[in-house]
């Protein structure tokens, strides 16, 4: 679909900006193989092949049986036994000597000398997902080594794999709230300063009431009451959230709503939706837009320091905020610092200098050549 001379406008001053062009590459790269999180760090294979059928165990379940085992469970595919019942077709000798029938199952694709048909299975890059348990000899916070890109954490978990799938986590949480918070934001002030009167200030009164909550304290105690999750967090962020853009909306709206081809549309009989949300709204999207980075950074900000504190994510989930926590309690292990800065420096720096680059090309007074 072809974009319109406005659009198309907007997006030569966005590439005119090297800057935020070149950190929307990167962010979109970088977020791109975090959503692919599962095939770059994942515990189980992504492909099996075992007595002539193909299986993908990161997206399915397999028990033990399937591979000729014995338990109904889901089979261990780091452990010696699967792997040899797999590799060497499911060999019942598997159970006696399993690295050395394995090895003689790799070399000759027999076992015990009865020919079957060889298996094999296909790991991740990093064959750790962000819950594993690593073995690294009862050291923890584990070092980094050529098994552990970034080392272990003070639970021998892989930490390269939990900023993966905390990049992921984090970025796809704060685009979620953004969205909504922006949503219902925009909708309330384009109501308040449309109309005025006493819906603007009956709308006012209520926003300050309730901006005036104690955003933290309640979100730290429903979080202790109720059971934690992502959505209950995503919930509580966009109730509170979400008075941020209406200050701004209702001041364009204000302002605009007495200009003359608001009047003139009026005078159509045009629908007050329609002028507040296709003649009003675009004018009101350059001011709206310069909030958008300190919303998004504020939302990222606030999940990690949520978690550094405890009352945030579940324990076992991927996140930046618990990794810095573990930081500040091992100090021993400066790897662990330095990940959580740099991976927060890069991932919040990515996301300004894109947002500047989208509030320039909606500013009709900037042109760049």
């Amino acid at each position: 679909m072809a974009l319109s001379p406005l659009n198309q406008r907007r997006w030569r001053n966005f590439k005119a900006n090297r800057r935020a062009t070149w950190s929307l590459v990167i962010f979109c790269i970088l977020y791109g193989l975090s959503l692919g999180a599962e095939l770059l760090a994942n515990d189980k294979p992504l492909l099996v092949k075992y007595q002539g059928g193909y299986y993908t165990p990161f997206l399915q379940f397999y028990s033990e049986q399937t591979f000729g085992g014995d338990l109904r469970t889901e089979a261990n595919y780091t452990t010696p036994e699967v792997q040899c019942l797999i590799v060497a077709g499911g060999s019942e000798s598997c159970w006696d000597d399993p690295e050395a029938i394995l090895t003689e199952a790799e070399s000759k694709g027999t076992a015990l000398g009865e020919p079957v048909q060889p298996g094999w299975m296909v790991w991740a890059p990093i064959p750790y997902s962000y819950n594993t348990i690593v073995n690294t000899g009862g050291v923890a916070p584990g070092p980094i080594t050529a098994q552990n890109w970034l080392g272990t954490d003070d639970t021998s978990r892989d930490v390269l794999a939990r900023v993966i799938y905390g990049f992921r986590l984090s970025v796809s949480f704060a685009l979620v709230v953004t969205v909504l918070t922006s949503i219902i934001g925009i909708a309330a002030g384009a109501v308040q300063g449309y109309f005025g009167g006493m819906v603007d200030l009956v709308m006012q009164r209520v926003i300050e009431i309730w901006g005036s909550t104690p955003q933290l304290y309640v979100i730290i105690i429903l979080t202790a009451i109720l059971s934690k999750s992502v959505w209950l967090l995503i919930v509580l962020m966009v109730a509170f959230g979400w008075t941020g853009l209406v200050g701004v909306v209702r001041a364009e709206f204000l302002r605009a709503r007495n200009f003359e081809y608001v009047r003139a549309a009026r005078a159509l009989g045009v629908s007050d939706w329609q002028i507040m949300f296709r003649h009003m709204l675009p004018n009101a999207m350059v001011a709206t837009l310069t909030f958008l980075p300190f919303i998004v950074t504020g939302v990222i900000g606030s999940l990690a320091a949520l978690d550094y504190l405890g009352f945030g994510l579940p324990a076992d989930a991927p996140s930046l905020g618990q990794l810095s926590r573990q930081a500040q309690g091992n100090l021993q292990s400066p790897h662990l610092a330095f990940t959580a800065f740099f991976t927060f420096a890069i991932m919040l720096t990515l996301l300004i200098f894109i947002f500047e680059g989208v509030r320039d090309a909606f500013d009709p007074r900037k042109t760049f050549r």
